[in-house]
């Protein structure tokens, strides 16, 4: 009887050990796969133009010269764009994983949680922007991203919890279909979504200055560490969401003001 147990043991474990392993390579095998998926995505946007020094010279000394071309933003990505609707901007910042396509869908508000840009299932999602944020008049762009243990998505942010971080990595790029834009980041916090944590998502649009005021108040109030960049009302802010996992339902959160726009009918 020992030894059945014994031979029955034997085989639980090496059907765990089995399945661990397969798990481990899926995960693995997922990863890789969504890697390259991105990467054909990127390979869809244009090259910006650049104007060589010969160009500029000649646009000089030309009889009427006129500005050297700029590619707008919708140009850039129109290849992205062609390929899923859905798409209403790219983001990233310089130094880390962070460089991908944001989703949004009015009628499906949480549908790239769980789907690729090709719209299958995935537990990778696509970064999306929440569903009542309209790109073009919201104060406040809320945008989410998993937190992938393979430091994929947005994985990043919770690198921001330390200082030193946030002063090598202090801009975000996120390029709207209307316009470039590159946003400062004014606060980094912690939170829960929960009742008693704070609800930074629903801060859209500002009724009016006080209120304003009071979102980026209590962003200062939660902020990790002093950063001296603020905001004040008028600015248009982009806020970043990821799971953070040092208490249950945690949050990290990133909100940055803009200071740059350009290629587009808008400011960003």
């Amino acid at each position: 009887m020992k030894r059945v147990f014994i031979g029955i043991g034997a085989v639980i474990f090496t059907a765990l050990f089995l399945l661990s392993g397969w798990m481990i390579y899926r995960q693995y095998r997922d990863g890789k796969e969504n890697q390259t998926a991105f990467e054909d995505v990127a390979a869809l946007i244009k090259e910006e133009i650049t104007p060589t020094a010969t160009t500029v010279q000649t646009e000089l000394t030309a009889a009427t010269p006129t500005a050297p071309p700029i590619m707008t933003a919708f140009e850039k990505y129109s290849g992205v764009y062609m390929q899923n609707t859905d798409f209403v901007g790219w983001i990233s910042i310089a130094g880390t994983n962070i460089d991908y396509p944001v989703m949004q869908t009015a009628d499906d508000p949480d549908y790239y949680l769980k789907h690729s840009f090709e719209k299958e299932y995935s537990s990778y999602g696509v970064p999306y922007v929440q569903s009542n944020c309209d790109l073009a008049t919201a104060d406040n762009v809320v945008i989410y991203g998993h937190h992938m243990k393979d430091g994929s998505m947005f994985a990043d942010l919770c690198k921001y919890t330390d200082p030193s971080f946030y002063r090598a990595h202090p801009v975000i790029r996120f390029d709207a279909l209307s316009g470039y834009g590159e946003y400062e980041i004014v606060a980094v916090f912690k939170t829960t979504a929960t009742v008693s944590g704070f609800p930074y998502q629903r801060f859209v649009t500002a009724e009016d200055s006080a209120a304003f005021d009071a979102y980026i108040a209590e962003c200062k109030a939660l902020s990790l560490y002093e950063i001296k960049v603020t905001a004040t009302y008028g600015d248009r802010l982009i806020t970043l969401s990821t799971c953070e996992y040092s208490r249950t339902n945690g949050r990290m959160v990133i909100v940055a003001k803009q200071i740059s726009g350009q290629g587009g009918d808008a400011d960003a």
